[in-house]
């Protein structure tokens, strides 16, 4: 009996650059090594299945065998690897150069690895823009899946349009689009099997005698056959899915067909020219919107559900995958940082160097880090961490041994107005005159870390859910769970910890460091850390002027503001003036502040000055830790604390092998605030350390045109252990 119906699985794998070894060995054991024994069992199935570089790296390096046993099932016909972005980038944000070069080294690769030629690609959180067609096309790739939604954006019926390939062209260039049936990436593993395959059997039903066949199409996380919570025991447990499914598969081979992408699209023509908008899953539009715009759409989806209005969920969308440069400074900053380095690795001559700050380049341009729904992303320290390494490696190269001190005036962050770029000696430094003329990276270039590597405090769309279960004590915790206390899903909101809530905080500028305040006669530690104090001040967030002198061997950048602080019932005008000095091959530079009262009366002022390190594992003294003054004893850098008449503080990263040192000319009170976020993960809501704060307090008495002069002197070095 001629087949009425083609399956094609495709199964996409992926751990992100910076990922924990033991992350990776987990998934390999509850995952790949799961399905690639499925895949054994069951010869009569083929499948598609994708590795990200940076997964296949960790593979090449620790799993041979399970390698040897995928390039097996390749050989025999069962298996199709695809390519992609090497290490699993947005491909539409990355210079063009870039989008060629990842997608042919992954291409390499799997030719290498598996002994085939990459025919398809798989496009990371399936982001698409039109422009894509050309660039894929252009290394190679024969076909990319995209998901359903994108299609039903154009028009097309999910229900009845969608089986089989399409062809899309930009410039001429043309690439096959495979579309990912919603269903099947919901069924599979969610639905019973006697469902998917009585849904799988009306579709075949519905291939008229002497037509092309139909073919549906799945290609979805590998992840969630066996890493995600609950999907081991479901998938290869006692609940056995994949082995029913695949039996269920073997046993329709009289009307349905399992096949390779690359096998149909050799067999078929396409069903039509399409071109599609810029899109992603529908996920990741609502995650991409302002809070309150997640929200809204939220509830509307939710309204229009409850209505089975099919007619308005298939327009409903979000916003677009590059709003998290404008949701996330943090995301924005990384990625501009990327844009100049990859300018500098780009004129690199060829050779082994440029080689090897190419591949840093790319490393650092992964997804991960770059984003945020329901997994981490630019939350997970690891994930920045590792991208910043790789972009100051590769900047480093690029400029080679001993460069000299570069100033640079430009829009670096693409927001119209100027930053103070500076590269070369011992540190990268970025600041925003714009915006208080803030310090916001600061690259300490031998060690390959960015210092100020911490993440602002945000409202986020789904923080009204934990609120709501505190108050109507519908939390689901670990300690719950131990208990046996039953999950009612539809009416429980997980979380890692009770009280979670009181960690909601939200900060109403952007953090970094050299951020000048004017503080309240009022204002406590406990104040300021949860963002309840009184700002006197309009200095933190405004703009300076700025000058830079020299460069070369040594440079000073100076910023000035001439505004204002409340004292009392008079708003009193002030100035604050800050000079940065750097000297080449010096892991040592300093900050000379100078605050004058311009007004004709005396005043009293709390004049502040916020810096901040950011170091992973931050909130574990085996990790890191705090030293105030000559007290050599370890302080968490996750704990509220104050310290009196301080002079010199330390704060060491064990992970990162560095220790940086705070000396201040005058005696100060010192505040210490951790960064703490709450966001979502695939195991319940969690708190999560994102750097810290110093905050270094004064109190001035300055009379008319009266100035205070007061240095702060940081310095790097490295540590053993």
């Amino acid at each position: 009996m001629a087949t009425s119906l083609f399956l094609s699985l495709v199964f996409h794998n992926h751990q992100p650059v910076g990922q924990f070894d033991h992350v990776n060995e987990h998934s390999v054991r509850m995952a790949y090594e799961p399905f690639v024994e499925l895949m054994e069992r069951h010869p009569a199935i083929k499948c598609g299945v994708h590795f990200t570089g940076s997964l296949l790296d960790y593979l090449v390096a620790h799993q041979q065998p399970l390698l040897a046993r995928v390039r097996a099932l390749v050989e025999r016909g069962q298996l199709e690897v695809l390519s992609g972005g090497y290490y699993e980038p947005i491909l539409a944000t990355l210079p063009d150069e870039d989008k060629l070069g990842q997608i042919t080294k992954l291409s390499r690769a799997v030719e290498d690895v598996f002994g085939m030629k990459a025919r398809g690609m798989w496009l990371a959180e399936r982001v698409w823009e039109p422009h894509l067609a050309r660039p894929i096309a252009r290394a190679g790739i024969d076909y990319v899946i995209i998901d359903d939604t994108h299609f039903e954006a154009a028009g097309y019926n999910k229900e009845r349009d969608l089986f089989g390939y399409f062809v899309s062209e930009e410039q001429g260039d043309v690439v096959r689009v495979f579309p990912t049936l919603s269903y099947l990436r919901y069924a599979i593993p969610w639905d019973s099997v006697p469902n998917l395959m009585a849904w799988l059997q009306a579709q075949a039903a519905q291939s008229a005698p002497g037509t092309q066949p139909r073919i549906a199409f799945m290609g979805d996380d590998g992840e969630k056959f066996g890493v995600w919570p609950g999907t081991w025991e479901h998938n290869w447990g006692g609940g056995q899915y994949m082995e029913t499914l695949f039996s269920a598969l073997e046993a329709a081979g009289d009307w349905l067909e399992t096949i390779r992408p690359c096998d149909y699209v050799d067999q078929y023509p396409a069903l039509g020219r399409v071109y599609l908008p810029t899109a992603s899953y529908f996920e990741m539009g609502q995650w991409s919107l302002p809070p309150e715009r997640f929200r809204e759409l939220k509830r509307i989806k939710r309204e229009f559900e409850d209505q089975s209005r099919e007619d308005v969920l298939r327009y409903l969308r979000g916003s677009i995958w590059r709003n998290f440069m404008v949701k996330y400074d943090e995301v924005n900053q990384m990625h501009k940082r990327m844009l100049v380095v990859a300018e500098k690795v780009h004129a690199m001559p060829p050779g082994p160097a440029r080689d090897s700050a190419l591949d840093l380049l790319w490393r650092a341009q992964a997804n991960d880090a770059y984003w945020h729904g329901l997994f981490g992303g630019v939350y997970l320290f690891n994930f920045r961490i590792a991208n910043y390494a790789n972009l100051i490696e590769a900047e480093a190269l690029a400029e080679g041994e001993n460069p000299l001190i570069a100033v640079r005036e430009f829009d670096f962050d693409k927001d119209s107005l100027p930053e103070v770029v500076m590269t070369g000696g011992h540190f990268n430094a970025i600041w925003k005159p714009s915006t208080g003329g803030a310090l916001l990276e600061l690259d300490y270039r031998p060690a390959r870390v960015n210092l100020l590597n911490v993440m602002t405090r945000r409202e986020e769309g789904y923080h009204d859910e934990i609120r709501a279960a505190a108050h109507e004590g519908r939390y689901y915790t670990p300690d719950m769970a131990e208990a046996g206390v039953w999950y009612d899903e539809h009416n429980m909101v997980r979380v890692k910890e009770p009280g979670i809530e009181q960690y909601l905080l939200t900060d109403w500028y952007r953090r970094g460091a050299f951020i000048d305040h004017f503080l309240r006669p009022d204002a406590t530690l406990d104040a300021f850390y949860r963002m309840w104090y009184g700002e006197q001040g309009d200095f933190v967030n405004l703009a300076y002027d700025v000058e830079v002198q020299g460069g070369g061997k040594e440079t000073t950048v100076t910023f000035t503001r001439d505004g204002h602080a409340w004292v009392g019932d008079y708003h009193r005008a002030m100035r604050v003036t800050k000079a940065f000095s750097f000297q080449q091959g010096s892991d040592t530079f300093r900050c000379i502040y100078t605050v004058r009262n311009l007004s004709d009366a005396p005043v009293d002022v709390r004049f502040a000055v916020e810096t901040a390190t950011g170091f992973d594992g931050g909130q574990l003294l085996d990790f890191a830790h705090l030293t105030v003054n000559e007290d050599e004893e370890h302080k968490s850098l996750a704990a509220v604390a104050a310290y009196k008449d301080v002079t010199r503080h330390t704060t060491t990263s064990m992970l990162r092998k560095v220790a940086v040192t705070t000396e201040l000319s005058d005696p100060c009170a010192l505040w210490v605030v951790p960064l703490e976020t709450v966001t979502m993960s695939e195991a319940g809501f969690e708190r999560g350390y994102q750097g810290t704060v110093t905050l270094h307090v004064w109190p001035l008495h300055l009379e008319p045109d009266g100035t205070w002069q007061g240095t702060i002197t940081q310095s790097v070095r490295a540590v053993e252990g």
